[in-house]
């Protein structure tokens, strides 16, 4: 599933390649995408509009036009390619975007769990997923004031906690493992017994790990491009996700892959060790 450092370079993809184009024709191929209004509605209401520019919230895309803002979320394996001509429509085509100058976007989801949702201009903060949502990992918005109260109030295992958009924006199972790996704790470790140290350990951990993996462009598992058909290069900064069986970089342990909350999970047993309540 793209995280945050994926979402954000599509959406610089999307900026750079359709900001400023005119939408003359959209096509919905599988109508369950579209959230709402109805098909024919989203349609129309799209022709003429101009796209002004592509922001993020979490993993959110909000493609903002002349009169609407587009909330799309790309889920599992959702995907936005460019063409500069049309282009022949393969079995995971799903909405199909045509520019006043011939280009056209292209929305393909293996899975088809991806979403959009259409709604008038200054409204996507209204949106329910949106309205769910934690701070972004930075420093200006991630108060860790606030982050150690969400912590201390949960007995849940830190892992799964962290996965819950609720608590922090953006993070999901690769970095989640990785953050945990550089702050030292280990992913079933009750949120409750992190003291403020390890706390704010953890909180500089977050923001470090996101941080670097959108200079990346994010981290490229199996076939996963961005809207430019570039992959990412964080998964060679990947210290545990993905490297059981090689030594931590730091204690030089064998990494170790366990399942969390039904997740499959990559820690060092050493340096991340459980502690008892």
């Amino acid at each position: 599933m793209p995280e945050l450092p994926e979402v954000e370079t599509v959406r610089k993809g999307l900026v750079s390649l359709v900001k400023g184009k005119t939408i003359a024709k959209v096509n919905v191929y599988w109508p369950r995408i579209i959230e709402f209004p109805e098909v024919e509605v989203f349609q129309q209401q799209l022709l003429g509009e101009t796209l002004e520019t592509v922001d993020r919230r979490g993993k959110y895309l909000i493609f903002q036009f002349t009169h609407y803002e587009m909330v799309s979320h790309l889920r599992m394996e959702g995907k936005y390619e460019y063409f500069a001509e049309p282009t022949a429509l393969d079995k995971h085509s799903h909405v199909q975007f045509i520019f006043s100058d011939g280009t056209e976007l292209i929305y393909r989801d293996v899975r088809k769990f991806g979403r959009m949702a259409l709604l008038k201009k200054g409204m996507a903060k209204e949106y329910k997923g949106l309205l769910q949502l934690g701070p972004e990992p930075t420093p200006a918005d991630f108060d860790l004031a606030d982050f150690k109260t969400q912590l201390q109030k949960s007995s849940t295992m830190i892992k799964p906690l962290l996965l819950n958009q609720k608590v922090v924006a953006g993070l999901g199972n690769i970095y989640a493992d990785e953050v945990l790996w550089l702050a030292k704790i280990h992913p079933e470790q009750p949120a409750n017994t992190l003291d403020a140290q390890t706390i704010a350990r953890l909180r500089e951990a977050i923001i470090e790990v996101i941080t670097k993996a959108k200079k990346a462009g994010g981290t490229t598992i199996r076939t996963y491009l961005n809207a430019l058909g570039e992959a990412g290069h964080f998964q060679q900064e990947l210290h545990v996700y993905g490297q059981s069986g090689e030594p931590c970089a730091r204690c030089k342990t064998p990494i170790i892959k366990i399942k969390v909350a039904q997740r499959g999970t990559h820690l060092c047993p050493h340096c991340q060790k459980l502690k008892k309540v």
